[in-house]
Order: C-alpha cells, then sequence, then structure tokens
C-alpha cells in the first residue's frame, strides 16, 4: 500500500542568465523525469523563488512518457494521451505565482510503474519572464519547449520544438509510494549540476537498488559563502545562506551528499582584473570548512545522514595558482578527517592525476580543466560506497 510521499525527481531553483529576450509568450515546456519506483499518486512543486516578477502557469499536465528512460527521447518526447492529467492548484487549471514564492499542486493521481518515464507540460499564455530556472544537463536530464499550447497532445510538433536544457519553475515531484522508499539528495554546484546525478540513478537501478532516488539540488557557479548581487553575474546563483533551507528541505529524504566549495576557491581574482570578483572573497580554509560545518548540522536537524565529496582537481583552470590548490587540499584533508560528518566520499581520489595529484587523470578532464568528462562522471557515482546509498526510512 503506498502510504509515504517521497520525492522521486527534483533540482535546485537559480537565475538565469539575463538576456533582452528574457520573455517568452505562448511557449510549452516539456521535461521527461525519470520514476525510479512506483507509487499511485503524484504531486508537483513550481517555484518561482528567484524570479522578480509574477508568473502565471496557464496550464500543466503531466502522462506516461511512450518511451522510457535510459532511451533518449527524440525532439516529438511522446507520451501515452490515455494516461493525461491535468495538474490543478486548489481545484484550477491555472495559477499565478508571485515574486518569490513556491507553490505546490493538488495531488494527481496516476499508476506510475517503477522504472516508467513522465512527461510534465507546461503552458504559459501571456508574457512570462524566464528567470527562476537552473541549467542541467546528464543522460537522464533533457527539456524541451514548443510554441503554442501543446500540453495535452500526445507528440511535440517538430518544426515548432526544441531541445533544451534550462528547467524552468518545476523545482521537485512527490510520488506517493511504499514506506520503504527514500530520496537521496545531491547538493553542489556546476559540477553536480552536470552528469554524476544521473549516472548514480543508472547505478542504482543495475545494482537493483530499487527503493532509493536521486534528487538533484544543484546549480552552477554557486558558492558555500558567497553570491553575486550584479545582473553581469547573478546567474551564479544564491550562497549557502540562502540556498540551503529552501532546496534541502525534501520529502522522504534520507541521505545528503554535499560536494561544494570550488567555486569559492577559483573565482576571486581581484578588482583590477574583474570589478565584481575581489580578492577578499577569497575564504581562508577554517572558513569555508565552518561553511560546510554549517552545512552538516542544518542536515542532521533535519534527520539526514550528510556526506562530504572531495573538491575536484583544478590544474590548467583559467585561475588557477598553487595557493589556491593548498587551499583545496586543505579542505579535502578536513572532510577525510572529520567526525562530524557520517562520512566522506573521495571524489578527488577517483578522479586524480596519479603522477600529478593536482590535476585529473587522463580521459577525466573536460578540456577547461575544472569540470570532469562523462567518463569522470561515471567514476564520481561509482566511487560512492554502496552502504551510504542505504536510507534510513
Amino acid at each position: 500500500m503506498n502510504t509515504k510521499w517521497v520525492s522521486m525527481w527534483g533540482n535546485a531553483m537559480s537565475i538565469a542568465e539575463h538576456h533582452p529576450e528574457s520573455y517568452a509568450k505562448d511557449i510549452t515546456l516539456r521535461y521527461p523525469v525519470y520514476a525510479p519506483f512506483s507509487g499511485s499518486g503524484l504531486r508537483f512543486t513550481f517555484d518561482n523563488y528567484c524570479g522578480k516578477e509574477a508568473v502565471t502557469i496557464t496550464g500543466a499536465t503531466v502522462a506516461l512518457a511512450a518511451f522510457s528512460y535510459p532511451t533518449k527521447p527524440d525532439l516529438s518526447c511522446p507520451l501515452k494521451s490515455e494516461t493525461l492529467c491535468d495538474i490543478t492548484f486548489h481545484g484550477e487549471t491555472s495559477v499565478t505565482l508571485a515574486a518569490g514564492a513556491t507553490l505546490q499542486s493538488d495531488d494527481v493521481s496516476l499508476a506510475v510503474p517503477a522504472g516508467s518515464t513522465l512527461c510534465v507540460s507546461i503552458y504559459f499564455a501571456d508574457f512570462t519572464l524566464m528567470q527562476s530556472a537552473v541549467l542541467i544537463t546528464g543522460p537522464l536530464s533533457k527539456g524541451y519547449f514548443s510554441l503554442g499550447d501543446v500540453t495535452h497532445e500526445a507528440a511535440l510538433p517538430l518544426d515548432t520544438s526544441k531541445v533544451n536544457s534550462w528547467f524552468y519553475f518545476l523545482s521537485n515531484i512527490d510520488i506517493l509510494t511504499d514506506e520503504n522508499n527514500h530520496a537521496i539528495l545531491c547538493y553542489g554546484d556546476s559540477i553536480t549540476a552536470q552528469s554524476w546525478p544521473d549516472y548514480l540513478s543508472l547505478r542504482l537501478r543495475e545494482e537493483g537498488i530499487s527503493n532509493a532516488s536521486v534528487i538533484r539540488r544543484a546549480a552552477s557557479g554557486t558558492r558555500v559563502l558567497r553570491q553575486y548581487e550584479c545582473i553581469t553575474y547573478d546567474s551564479y546563483g544564491l550562497k549557502g545562506t540562502n540556498r540551503f533551507h529552501h532546496e534541502v528541505p525534501t520529502a522522504g529524504a534520507a541521505t545528503l551528499i554535499i560536494q561544494q566549495g570550488i567555486n569559492d576557491i577559483i573565482h576571486p581574482v581581484g578588482i583590477g582584473v574583474n570589478p565584481f570578483r575581489p580578492m577578499s572573497d577569497l575564504p581562508t580554509a577554517d572558513e569555508l570548512i565552518d561553511g560546510l560545518k554549517w552545512y552538516i548540522e542544518e542536515g542532521k536537524k533535519l534527520g539526514y545522514r550528510v556526506f562530504l565529496g572531495t573538491l575536484l582537481p583544478i590544474y590548467g583552470w583559467r585561475t588557477y595558482a598553487p595557493f589556491r590548490d593548498d587551499l583545496r587540499n586543505a579542505v579535502n584533508d578536513w572532510m577525510r578527517n572529520t567526525t562530524d560528518a557520517d562520512g566522506c566520499i573521495d571524489f578527488d581520489l577517483a578522479l586524480r592525476d596519479f603522477a600529478n595529484p593536482a590535476a585529473f587523470r587522463e580521459g577525466f578532464d573536460s578540456g577547461d580543466h575544472l569540470h570532469p568528462s562523462e567518463a569522470a562522471y561515471q567514476a564520481m557515482a561509482d566511487a560512492i560506497p554502496q552502504k551510504f546509498l542505504k536510507g534510513v526510512s
């Protein structure tokens, strides 16, 4: 019997990069979403947390997809029309979210088989500031938009649709499921906004761990201790104290994996180089560690087991300097030895070069010397001890 609400999919909510064309009208977003376990009901969180204006969702629907991940959908992103359901809000199909507001939908009754894929479609009829969003990539993370209202269409029209990696306004999906199921939260910056959480979901599936979902709470450019207050860099997101309590409390969560801190180290360059990136933003090791300790304390208040992921190599990155690597190593050494957290996942050890530990191993560098390659993201997912993935329900 399904008696427990558990998050089956989720993202952070951050700030879309400012462009003159930041408004959209008469547009449908469609997001295919992997369902790791079965359930009988759904509820959706729509989030204008980072928006500066009210937005109106004219209509939204959910249906079982006509394909299942890890099969990659084509541009039509087809769904099974016989399963299509309207998403409502206090019984209404349309709702307005004020700037900064978050809203959960009514419960939707839908039988969801484990391993299936859902299609969530959201339509905006009027001019909408597309600001509250997050950029996500990975083998299970793909979005689409289409011109016009196609929320009830079985397939997106190819000539007026396009792939899109930005996830707007939709921040969480809960499923009514078995008591044994739980969520694993992956919290961080662009490295976590990219592929390793998706590979972790696929790993769980391959290993037969069928009672855990992987929820990504990550936004590119984010730092533990600082955030930008200018439109040049505001898409680099919110600092930890402004993110954590909005993102981390999650239905059915049991485990929190934190992999963040590298942007605190690499961003400051001095106002002579960039007026928005003073060297005064560079933390000491103790300051950055204190920020991570705060995460741990707040996570434990929520009843979660909290694990830390070490910071990855940065040798060759455009702001690399030995003093930055010394700071990274000091924070990593603390992570490996602290008893404040429930454990450490040594992503650095799994990805670094044996001869030059400051650099990525051959084949593990995406090319920018900061972000891992797809093979490295797979290695990150594989580096997590299985015992860390078994939740306490």
